[in-house]
């Protein structure tokens, strides 16, 4: 009786396997069907688009970026990907500002300091106001944390801050990051600093930078007006007014700036005694006027079935830096290709989907802008998203996929693809892209640059971190460009490998296809990396 138990078991495991593995043959077999749409000669038709001259190299904030974010859209809606709901339409509008200087005036003790060679104010770091003071307090490097801090026993409440950008070192380390990378008190630096000598008190701030003695003719431009800038400083945040001084004026202020500046630029700890306090009648005004100039994010989706409230996301960045000196950088591998990437993709699913294969979780195809200028577009996402993150699976980025790397001396040089993020956040991420690419294109997934400590750093460098920072499992694709035509005028449609350029867009549309209708969304069991962008 027990065996026939067991016989009849294994039947039925063993017919449940056979179905299993034919359902999932099938699936392979209608993903290559739609992957094959993806040919050399649609993403070069696309691509001799988005890196025309007529995009005028789609520098975020410019007239070439919104032509390329309107030509995307029209591709998305021809294709026939739907709007995202909230946003009522395919485009994410994010805010940019520029400005420029109205007033500046700094007086000590009575004594008027000269705009550009006692003082500038920077301008995306400064509001329009004013402070006075009576007292001015040295704070030395203006750090406190439970490594090292320059606010031991000193109350600043009322006071006007004098402290020195950077921080201390031991034994060749950074004290508080422990490393040879400096901590957020190096950067962002300046803007932790004001945050946390308002919250203290602090009514204002004086600001010296160790190693800058005087103002080039380029910073106090900068000073009269900023380049297009992401606003980062949030309205619930508190900060302080600020002006930086050159060292000459600095010795008018501090008697022994000699000495500290000799500790400050050895990265010395600043010991107690020279935490020093004066009277000085301070007064501060500042006014400047702000442009808002509106980037954004072009967005289109396909709606899943039974799993329509999971996502998957598709990008690329479609920025890139324009024109300089009467040249345009074209952007054709940087990132052309992988916007083409995203759109031909998305061409993909869309044809499967009129067939009747639409995908069981929401398929979300957007190309950001804002990343040559350090990842605006996705931060902003990151920071507004239209779909829950907590229910975004995965997110496939797409930055470069189109040439091969000229420092790559292997045999294989022309079937690879590096992939990054794959030991990161879901152990799923690699045993889904390994098969999906065992059964299309059979790369060579070369993981060289995905340790986070690799001095490129290309972990930090691209969209995909926006997602992989609030917990959304990442995989971004990359074909090693760092030389070469890296952001350079000659990064053209010429240089485009298209046959290999075929088969990674190829194979990660499998990878998308395989996440779009698994049984679960990937797990996330293993951490973010420590080290930050």
């Amino acid at each position: 009786m027990k065996s026939h138990i067991m016989n009849t078991f294994k039947k039925i495991l063993f017919s449940f396997l056979a179905f299993a593995a034919l359902q999932s043959r099938a699936q392979n077999n209608i993903a290559a069907t739609y992957a094959a749409e993806i040919t050399t000669a649609s993403l070069n038709k696309q691509l001799s688009i988005i890196a025309s001259a007529e995009m005028e190299g789609r520098e975020t904030g410019t007239a070439g970026q919104r032509k390329a974010a309107d030509y995307i859209e029209s591709q998305f809606k021809g294709m026939g990907l739907l709007p995202i709901p909230s946003l009522k339409g395919y485009q994410q509008l994010y805010p940019l500002y520029q400005d420029s200087l109205q007033n500046a005036l700094l007086t000590i003790n009575g004594k008027d300091a000269v705009f550009g060679k006692d003082f500038i104010t920077p301008l995306n770091s400064n509001e329009t106001g004013k402070f006075k003071g009576k007292k001015l307090a040295f704070i030395g490097y203006g750090i406190e944390d439970e490594k090292y801090s320059d606010y031991n026993d000193i109350d600043v409440k009322g006071k006007v801050v004098v402290f020195l950008l950077g921080e201390p070192k031991k034994d060749g380390n950074y004290i508080i990051s422990g490393g040879k990378r400096g901590s957020e008190w190096t950067f962002p630096g300046v803007s932790k600093k004001l945050q946390l000598a308002a919250s203290k008190g602090a009514v204002g701030a004086i600001v010296i930078n160790p190693n800058q003695e005087a103002f080039n003719q380029r910073a106090v431009d900068n000073g009269k007006k900023t380049g297009v800038y992401y606003p980062r400083n949030s309205a619930d945040v508190k900060s302080i007014n600020f002006a930086q001084i050159s060292h000459e004026f600095a010795k008018t202020m501090l008697p022994n700036f000699d000495t500290l500046l000799k500790i400050a630029k050895a990265y010395l700890p600043i010991e107690k005694q020279w935490l020093t306090e004066s009277k000085s009648k301070i007064n501060y005004q500042f006014e400047k006027f702000r442009t808002t100039i509106y980037a954004s994010n072009v967005a289109g989706m396909i709606e899943g079935t039974d799993k329509k409230d999971e996502f998957v996301f598709l990008t690329g960045h479609y920025d890139h830096l324009g024109m300089h000196d009467g040249k345009i950088y074209y952007g054709a591998d940087d990132d052309g290709s992988g916007t083409v990437g995203v759109i031909q993709m998305a061409e993909a699913f869309a044809k499967a989907a009129a067939a009747g294969y639409k995908p069981r979780r929401t398929i979300v195809f957007m190309t950001v802008s804002g990343e040559e200028k350090g990842l605006w577009g996705s931060e902003y996402y990151s920071e507004h998203p239209f779909f829950p993150l907590d229910k975004t699976s995965v997110d496939l980025n797409t930055d470069m996929v189109g040439r091969i790397d000229t420092e790559r001396k292997t045999a294989d040089s022309m079937n690879y693809v590096y992939v990054i993020g794959h030991d990161k956040l879901s152990s799923e991420l690699p045993i889904i892209n390994e098969a999906a690419n065992l059964a299309s294109a059979n790369l060579i997934l070369d993981y060289k640059f995905d340790d986070p400590n690799d001095p490129n750093r290309i972990y930090f460098r691209s969209d995909h971190y926006n997602f992989a920072r609030k917990g959304v499992p990442i995989l971004f694709f990359y074909d090693g460009m760092l030389k070469a035509d890296y952001h350079r005028p000659t990064d053209t449609i010429e240089k485009i490998n298209w046959p290999l350029y075929e088969k990674r867009v190829r194979m990660i549309f499998h990878t998308a296809w395989e996440m779009a209708n698994r049984a679960e969304m990937l797990k996330r069991d293993k951490p973010l990396p420590a080290s930050a962008r």
